[in-house]
């Protein structure tokens, strides 16, 4: 049986890049085919715009980009955003006070680039373990010498603020914290981050109004994910799809589970339940 699809939407990390953040070629060849078929695909992200592989900002025919947890939508052929919903600057403040209390990796993401402090980024491993995600992580944000500095002198609204522990136990210490500031929402794809955005922000909404622009209705979606700031975004769209290897909660939320990002699952489930 397919399923009426006119719109994809696409976690990267853990969903369509495999462990070493590649895209196959047989993810390639499918994702061309859906295009082909006058499918909407787009990647749908908590990286900042800066921080989406070159080959799916220029993959031929994808023109919009749902980043920051939907935070930010750009389109990526016109090279402007569509639409965002920022972190206002006294949440934000409130935010990193918390992250500062503890050994954290902290980011503010600005206009779809992603700031961190130039010395935490030299001691990544101390946050992130040794491989893909830890090198993804130092060549693509712009290091500043300060993230508190560069927040109070830009002083706006950010697209979304980032901590990463160096212990589980000061995170779920800071987590405490953090659900007493009102009017945002917390979520994480790592077992280590907090990803902080603005209220009502996550891909899931940002799917559907991007689905309102171009007059595609929410059962006519179909989103893959496995991590935790995926789960909305699977229970909102039409059709929600967790990774073998996404978390439970995701797994829970979704209509259908396909294989782990490793064996293509995001590829062959397209290939099987929506492709002509």
């Amino acid at each position: 049986m397919k399923i009426k699809t006119r719109m994809i939407g696409m976690d990267l990390d853990g969903t369509l890049l495999t462990t070493e953040k590649k895209l196959t070629p047989y993810t390639q060849d499918v994702l061309k085919r859906a295009i082909a078929q006058g499918i909407i695909v787009l990647p749908a992200t908590g990286r900042p715009v800066s921080g989406v592989p070159e080959e799916i900002m220029h993959f031929p025919g994808i023109r919009y980009a749902v980043t920051a947890n939907g935070g930010r939508i750009v389109d990526v052929q016109e090279n402007r955003t569509i639409y965002e919903n920022l972190v206002p600057v006294d949440k934000a403040y409130a935010i990193l006070s918390v992250f500062e209390k503890y050994d954290t990796l902290r980011e503010i993401y600005y206009d779809g680039i992603g700031y961190s402090e130039e010395t935490m980024l030299k001691n990544i491993h101390r946050y992130i373990e040794p491989g893909p995600m830890a090198d993804y992580m130092v060549a693509t944000r712009r290091p500043i010498p300060d993230v508190h500095a560069k927040f109070v002198e830009t002083n706006r609204p950010v697209d979304k603020v980032q901590g990463i522990f160096a212990s589980l136990a000061d995170k779920d210490e800071a987590l405490k914290e953090l659900e007493k500031i009102k009017d945002i929402e917390i979520t994480g794809a790592l077992s280590q981050n907090v990803e902080i955005n603005a209220k009502d922000v996550d891909k899931g909404n940002a799917l559907l109004r991007l689905g309102q622009i171009l007059g595609i209705p929410g059962e006519e979606i179909m989103a893959f994910g496995d991590g935790t700031n995926d789960r909305k975004m699977l229970e909102k769209v039409g059709t929600g799809v967790a990774m073998a290897n996404g978390v439970p909660e995701v797994k829970a939320a979704a209509d259908y589970i396909t294989a782990s990002n490793d064996e293509e699952g995001v590829a062959r489930f397209i290939e099987k339940y929506v492709l002509d």
